[in-house]
């Protein structure tokens, strides 16, 4: 690969705690991390799959300037690049990365050795064996980060680790601590050039693409654990503010059933869809596609280009006549009616957020099998009733359709994170409950009739052997909560959540105004970097 230019670059300075968090405190200068006064290297749109491909660039270049053989391996860390070279290379390898750190600030360590024996039931390598651990068994050669508003910092969890591979004595090489794929190669193996999308779940889609890298023969085709199959997200999204959206609205013959079924504050836009964009590319770069469904709307900052379709209510539903619709229930059932949709697809809401980097593995299994995340909340067995609230009422339908359809009772709701679904189901579904799907369909506004194909399709596949309990690291924040600013700043600090969203459930009209302008400056500090899909920013 050739090395992009390292040069100095804009510097500040703050006390930094999280290897990916944000500055407080600004100053300039340089930044103090860990007790080290050290530079941070701005860039201009900075992702987690950027740095991780900046720190490689750096150390195979220095390696290769130092005539050191060395071989990339499929590691477990999605933010780290990890490269192998033979032990008799150490001394060579931390002369050079040392060199280099000290010249550009840069930080050389050690870190703490992740050869998992127990679980594995493998032997411990040679160095494990000894007294005194023999020598180092790997390095980390890391750099600070930055965007140019010095909002996130990229810090030692996306450096670049460098293994030292023993000789067995047996012909191979012997890891000094397991990857995904083997910890041992054969010494004299060729070098061959593999995808870098094999090194890390982060690369994959459209625009997370990787240059090849130099492998062994044992790391260049990707194990089971790697997801080779197109992920595409969805969206639903409305303006309530726009006048003509407005007019369709009150022209709509309807009488709801439920306060809930038609409330102005289901249709207001925060902007939410932009930070949610951010988060996606940020932390989800492997997502090929992304549908945004809306009704003769489109966000006044949205830039559609490659990697994002608008899809209109009039090129979704096959009934014209199901038109103009107000209720996502009805939206939900003709999903996998999007031209060029992928099978595999996550389905968001414009209030879920991606908040650190995943990989495809988290919502997909590496077959094919969907994962769904129930949540800890129940709903009661009593019937149906106009007493229940939109989304309890379509949770019972679907109970009784899985009931009838398989003679299982389910009672979980699922949890506020992104929706794997696969278009094949919710197709199979259309056709196994048709009535039920097209009653929903019809619905311009909630219904207590109505499903909720989302749930229905969790349940669905499921049961039909096509999906899988997963866990999920997520938060549910509540507008409305009395410590909602007190859980953002956690969020914010912490920046450890998987997904996380934002509701407005509960809010009161006297604090939707101090509420919506926490939540915005939240959001702008969490994700600065802007997506490609924002005016003057397409690709």
């Amino acid at each position: 690969m050739e090395p992009r230019p390292f040069d100095p670059l804009t510097r500040t300075r703050t006390e930094v705690t999280e290897p990916y968090g944000y500055f407080t405190d600004l100053d300039s200068g340089h930044v103090l991390h860990g007790g080290e006064i050290r530079p941070a290297y701005a860039l201009g749109a900075p992702t987690p799959l950027e740095v991780w491909r900046r720190n490689l660039e750096i150390v195979t270049a220095i390696l290769t300037a130092a005539g050191v053989d060395f071989f990339a391996v499929p590691g477990f860390s999605l933010t780290r690049p990890v490269l192998g070279a033979a032990a008799a290379d150490r001394q060579r390898v931390c002369t050079a990365l040392a060199m280099l750190c000290e010249s550009t600030g840069g930080r050389l360590s050690v870190p703490e050795p992740a050869f998992r024996e127990s679980e594995l039931g493998l032997s411990k390598p040679e160095w494990a064996r000894r007294a005194d651990m023999g020598d180092v068994p790997l390095v980390r050669a890391s750099w600070l980060w930055t965007d140019p508003g010095r909002d996130l910092l990229f810090g030692p969890d996306y450096g670049c680790d460098v293994e030292f591979w023993t000789e067995t004595g047996d012909g191979h090489l012997l890891a000094p601590r397991h990857n995904r794929i083997s910890p041992v190669v054969r010494q004299s193996g060729a070098r061959v050039s593999a995808p870098g999308r094999l090194f890390t779940a982060l690369a994959g889609g459209a625009h997370a693409d990787l240059p090849h890298l130099p492998t062994r023969t044992e790391f260049a085709r990707p194990g089971p654990d790697h997801v080779g199959f197109p992920v595409d997200v969805v969206y639903t999204w409305v303006d309530g503010a726009d006048h003509a959206w407005r007019r369709r609205r009150a022209d709509a013959d309807h009488s709801p059933y439920h306060a809930e079924s038609d409330n102005d504050a289901r249709y207001v836009d925060r902007e939410e869809l932009r930070f949610s964009l951010r988060s996606l590319h940020l932390n989800a770069p492997w997502v090929r596609h992304v549908y945004l469904i809306t009704d003769r709307q489109r966000p006044h900052w949205l830039e559609e280009g490659p990697g994002l379709t608008v899809v209109d209510h009039r090129d979704l539903f096959d009934d014209p006549d199901a038109l103009p619709t107000f209720n996502s229930h009805a939206i939900e059932t003709q999903l996998h009616r999007i031209e060029g949709l992928s099978e595999h697809f996550l389905y968001f809401n414009d209030d879920m957020f991606v908040g650190r980097p995943v990989g495809p593995q988290m919502f997909f299994e590496p077959n094919g099998l969907a994962r769904f995340f129930p949540a800890q909340t129940f709903i009661d067995m009593d019937p149906v009733s106009r007493a229940d609230s939109p989304p309890n009422a379509a949770f019972k339908n679907d109970r009784a359709l899985i009931d009838r359809a398989f003679g299982r009772t389910v009672s979980r709701m699922m949890k506020h994170v992104p929706y794997p679904l696969q278009r094949s189901v919710l197709a199979e579904m259309e056709k196994e409950f048709d009535e039920e799907m097209e009653r929903t369909a019809q619905s311009a506004f909630r219904d207590v009739t109505d499903v909720s194909a989302v749930t229905l399709q969790h349940y669905y596949a499921y049961l039909s052997g096509r999906a899988v309990s997963g866990q999920a690291q997520d938060a549910y924040v509540e507008l409305g909560m009395p410590d909602v600013a007190e859980r953002l700043e956690l969020l914010l600090e912490r920046r450890d959540r998987e997904t996380f969203c934002i509701n407005d459930a509960g809010l009161p009209p006297e604090l939707v105004e101090e509420r919506s302008a926490l939540m915005q400056r939240f959001l702008e500090a969490y994700f600065p970097v802007a997506s490609p899909w924002e005016k003057g920013l397409a690709l």
